[in-house]
Formats: structure tokens, C-alpha cells, sequence
């Protein structure tokens, strides 16, 4: 007798906490709730949200901080046949308007006093719980069915018309990644890292892999965090055994604290490219679990392709994106969308039940990324992923970039035209471009803008871009020319653009020696973790080639060695060396004189 396989993310849910009712299910600092706990509250809140007017069709954005009361929200919104649109709280105002504009959202949860910062015209904003400890006790009204094809998850990415776009995903989908056995299934037993911002796709992947087989979510601090902190000690303290971590994360670590993953027993990569070097580091570090490196777009449902990377010794260049994920069918094609030869680079089509529903508002954009499938001949789609590649001589294919603008920067898809949006709408700004550089991996933003008033304070631009755009469109260096450089046609000259990323030497500026005993310090400090020479006090942390997770590093080492906390939107502003010696003396007479 065939097993009967769930239809809806819903009907997943509800046969794992039949199965182990009292396996713990998710938990944080301060709750833990088992399978039956968790089902029982979902069940009430769904009751509560249905009072309250959402109905089966809505989309109900979930603007909560991580913990557990973010899980129980989701899946109440789903129980109540809605689909939930996650809304990080770390994203400015701007984006979180943007989001639940485009989202077409019938309703907002928040949690308890943020009601007014959330207000706006349109959605119905609802505080949770409830009341104090939990949803009122309201009628008992049936609770809809899902649909397999109903909309589950509305998820955005950053848009190539400058504007991030959002990608609408039905519980088939979800449900097919879920269960897809390319991954090895999670279990009672299992704890699952959840360290990922929720408006991301890995939230989906830490949520509903663990909830298809009974394991826990862990709600655990953010990855730039738990570096700082001392990422090993606390995944051991947590008794961590799977996790997804973006690929550039673990190239640092592989530098850094090689050991800190030993104890995880399956460990994903994604979001970037993973580099052959960091899985021997990582396996030499003692970790002996499963590794594998996964790729896939939003729009076909988080992951669709997958790579176990067992013997580290046979690795090329890079490590191969891999197989297929799950049922996803992979296509390499030519511009004429013909298959070609293996071993030759073509375009990557993605198609099979996770391919998503397509682009919520954006019937133009939906018709030219999700097109017909002809080697299916049954009208389904597949989706252009944008990325080129070549399959290996096993099949796996091999990851080559992009074919349009967009990069990866930390693990996040990024338009350079977002970003250059965002810099002109500073009044001082009148030309923007931004550009990628740095090796696969380890990429970062830099841009380069054109000034039109003589008094410009790099730091006040840097302060516009981090209340207009979420952290990862923020550039690590911003350069200012007296005009943007244009080829004999008028148009804007990428070329010489990229040639002055190339010539590092000169956006340094003049050497000065350092002066003071932290001024020393920092220099040493920063000559250790960027690896250049004669670091003097106007030279740009930045500039020098620091990025997010090195500043991680520089963080922790200010409070190792001086005793000093800085958080990381000080340490962007005070990049260059001189002025963030002097923040650091001011903060420390501050403390000296209390």
C-alpha cells in the first residue's frame, strides 16, 4: 500500500505532529514548544485570525521579529487558507512599504506595540498574540481547506528594473521541496539552525525541511552574530546538527575558525559560490558530516539543483551546483533554446513542480522569464534562471555567472540598478553606477557617484542608503568622480569603470603613518585581516577590501583587545582609520569617567 503523501504544507504539518506529538518542534531563548503544543496553538491562532477577517486568498504579511511566535504566525496563516508574506524587521521603512504595496497584503501581523510603526493606508494591522498570553478564545468556526495549487508564500528578490519584485510560490511547490529525498530527510532528534532573516527563501528551507520530518527549529542569532560571538560554542551549546549557511560564510570560516561547524551532521551551502579550498579546510577542521552544495532560484522554489561534496580531493576549480533537486528537470540551452553538448556553456532553464506560480502584478515580467516548456509537450513552464553553466562529464553541472547584471553578494541576488536607484534619490547625488568586484565568493558592491554640490558628506550618503535599502545593497565602497566617464558614443564607459576597480592602488589615499597607540593598533589589526601593507590613518576599511563579515572579525577583536563595543552601522560610518581611532579613545574616556 502506497503512503499517502501530503498535498499542502498544511497537511505536511499536521502529519508530522501526528507522528511525534511530543517531539520538541521549535524553540528559542525562551519558549520551546513540542509537535501537539505547536499544532494546538497554530489552531487557535488560525481560529482567531479567521475572526478577524482574514479569508482563505489573503495575503497576510508577517512583520515579527524570529522566535517562535513568528513560526506559530506563519503557520496559522496558512491554516487559515491564506498565504503569508514574510516581512524582515532589520529592513528599513522604505522596503517594508514596497513589499506590502506589491504584495497586494490583506493584513499585517506585528507584535505587541508596534501597531503604530507598522500603520498605513490599506492592511488591516493586527498585534500578536492577540491579547496578553496568547489568541482569545473566539467560536469554534471550521478552519478551510488548502488547495495543492492555492498560494502559500509570497517571497521578493531584487528586480532588474530596479525595483524588487515579488515571486508568488503554491503549497505544491513548497511541499516538493519539502519532501525531496536529494537532501537526507530530517528526523526527531535533529536540530535545525534557523539563523536566516525571514523575508529570505532559506527561511523556507530551515522551516519546512525540519517540519517534514519531525525535527526542531532552533531560532538561533543571525550568522553575522553567531560569528561574533563565537559561532562553534554556540552551535554546540544549542546542539545544532543541521544547517544552511550562505556560501560566503563559510569561505570565512574556513580562513578563521575552521572548526566552529565539527559537530553538525549536515551542513548546506548556498546562495554563492563555494570554493574547493573551504570544504577541505572544513573537513580538516573535523567536520565529518554531509555536505552539499545547493543553487536555486526563488522562483523554482528555493533549491533545484544539488552537489555532495564528498571527496574534496577530486575538486576542480569550483565546487560543481550538481545534479538535480528533487524533480526539478534541468535544461542547457543555446539562444534558440536547442539543448547543447555537454561540456558547453548555455543557459540554464529550470522546470518541474517547483517552478513558482510567477510574479505577483507583473504579467510582462512573468511571460518572459516563465515560458513554455517544449520538451514537455503537456504546456507546463520553466523558468529562465538568468545564469549560465556546463554540465561536467557526470552530469553535474558546473556554475559560470550571470547572463545579465545581476550578482550575489552575500548570498543575495542583487541589480546594481536598485542600488544606483537608491544614490540618486540622495539630493546630492546626480549620476550613479555600481559594479561587483572581488573573487567568486567573496564579491562586494562598490559605487561610483557623481556629486553636485560642494558641500558631501560620504558618511551622511552611506547613512540615506541604510534607511532606504536592506544591508546587502549597501555598497562597501562608494567613490566620488568629478564625472561620470562616457565611450565615443556618449554612453556611459563600464569598461573604464571596471579599470579603476582593477587599480586598487589608487583609490588609496596618501600614506600617513599612525600617530597613537589605537591608531597602531587598528592599523596592525587591519593589515592582519585584509592582508595589504603600511595601513595609515586615511585609508577606508572598505576600500582596502573589507566587507560585512570581516567587520564581523573587527568587531570582536576592538572588544577582545580594547574593551570596546561598536555596533555594525557605527563601523560603516567611522570606516576610514583616523576617525574610527578617535570614536574608539571618546568612547573609552566615556567609560573611564564614569
Amino acid at each position: 500500500m502506497t503512503a499517502h503523501v501530503p498535498s499542502t504544507l498544511s497537511e505536511l504539518f499536521e502529519r508530522t505532529a501526528l507522528r511525534y506529538p511530543t517531539a520538541p518542534a521549535v524553540s528559542d531563548g525562551e519558549a520551546r514548544l513540542t509537535y501537539r503544543e505547536l499544532e494546538e496553538a497554530v489552531r487557535a491562532s488560525a481560529q482567531a485570525l479567521i475572526a478577524r477577517g482574514v479569508s482563505p486568498g489573503d495575503t497576510v504579511a508577517v512583520h515579527m521579529p524570529r522566535g517562535v511566535p513568528v513560526v506559530v504566525a506563519v503557520l496559522a496563516v496558512l491554516r487559515a487558507g491564506a498565504a503569508y508574506l514574510p516581512v524582515d524587521e532589520v529592513y528599513p521603512a522604505p522596503r517594508r512599504e514596497q513589499m506590502l504595496r506589491d504584495g497586494a497584503v490583506t493584513h499585517v501581523l506585528v507584535a505587541p506595540g508596534r501597531a503604530e510603526r507598522t500603520a498605513q493606508p490599506g492592511p488591516s494591522v493586527l498585534e500578536w498574540p492577540f491579547p496578553p498570553g496568547g489568541p482569545a478564545p473566539v467560536p469554534s468556526v471550521p478552519l478551510p481547506p488548502s488547495h495543492p495549487a492555492g498560494a502559500a508564500c509570497v517571497l521578493f528578490t531584487s528586480g532588474s528594473t530596479g525595483a524588487p519584485r515579488a515571486v508568488m510560490l503554491e503549497h505544491r511547490q513548497m511541499v516538493d521541496f519539502a519532501l525531496a529525498d536529494t537532501l537526507p530527510l530530517l528526523g526527531p532528534g535533529d536540530r535545525t539552525a534557523q539563523s536566516s532573516g525571514i523575508s529570505f527563501d532559506t527561511f523556507t528551507f530551515e522551516l519546512w525541511r525540519s517540519f517534514a520530518g519531525g525535527a526542531e527549529v532552533v531560532v538561533v542569532p543571525g550568522i553575522p552574530e553567531l560569528m561574533e560571538a563565537d559561532l562553534g560554542k554556540e552551535l554546540r551549546r544549542r546542539r545544532i546538527t543541521a544547517m544552511l549557511a550562505p556560501a560566503i560564510a563559510l569561505n570565512h570560516l574556513a580562513r578563521h575558525d575552521r572548526e566552529a561547524l565539527s559537530g553538525l551532521r549536515l551542513l548546506c551551502s548556498g546562495g554563492d559560490v563555494l570554493l574547493p579550498a573551504t570544504c577541505r579546510a572544513l573537513r580538516e577542521g573535523g567536520f565529518s558530516g554531509e555536505l552539499f552544495n545547493l543553487y536555486g532560484p526563488t522562483e523554482a522554489t528555493v533549491a533545484c539543483t544539488g552537489f555532495p561534496v564528498t571527496d574534496t580531493g577530486v575538486l576542480g576549480e569550483q565546487v560543481p551546483i550538481g545534479h538535480s533537486f528533487g524533480r526539478a528537470r534541468l535544461h542547457v540551452l543555446d539562444e534558440r533554446l536547442r539543448p547543447v553538448p555537454a561540456g558547453v556553456p548555455g543557459d540554464l532553464y529550470v522546470s518541474g513542480p517547483g517552478v513558482g506560480r510567477g510574479y505577483l502584478g507583473r504579467p510582462g515580467l512573468t511571460a518572459r522569464r516563465f515560458v513554455a516548456d517544449p520538451f514537455a509537450g503537456d504546456g507546463t513552464r520553466m523558468y529562465a534562471t538568468g545564469d549560465r553553466v556546463r554540465s561536467g562529464e557526470d552530469g553535474a553541472l558546473e556554475y559560470l555567472g550571470r547572463t545579465d547584471s545581476q550578482v550575489k553578494i552575500r548570498g543575495h541576488r542583487v541589480e546594481p540598478q536598485e542600488v544606483e536607484r537608491a544614490l540618486c534619490r540622495y539630493e546630492a547625488v546626480s549620476e550613479a553606477a555600481v559594479l561587483s568586484e572581488g573573487e567568486p565568493g567573496e564579491k562586494r558592491l562598490v559605487a561610483f557617484v557623481v556629486v553636485g554640490q560642494e558641500e558631501f558628506l560620504l558618511r551622511e550618503l552611506r547613512s540615506h542608503l541604510r534607511a532606504a535599502v536592506p544591508a546587502h545593497l549597501v555598497p562597501a565602497e562608494i567613490i566620488v568622480l568629478d564625472a561620470m566617464p562616457t565611450d565615443a558614443h556618449g554612453k556611459r564607459d563600464r569598461r573604464r569603470l571596471t579599470d579603476m576597480l582593477g587599480d586598487q592602488a589608487s583609490r588609496r589615499n596618501e600614506y600617513v603613518a599612525p600617530r597613537t597607540d589605537t591608531e597602531r593598533l587598528l592599523a596592525t589589526m587591519w593589515e592582519d585581516l585584509l592582508h595589504v601593507e603600511s595601513v595609515g590613518v586615511l585609508d577606508d576599511f572598505f576600500t582596502l577590501g573589507g566587507h560585512s563579515l570581516l567587520a564581523v572579525r573587527a568587531r570582536l577583536l576592538l572588544r577582545r583587545q580594547l574593551d570596546v563595543a561598536i555596533s555594525p552601522e557605527v563601523l560603516f560610518e567611522y570606516s576610514v582609520l583616523e576617525e574610527q581611532a578617535g570614536l574608539i579613545d571618546g568612547l573609552r574616556k566615556e567609560v573611564l569617567a564614569r
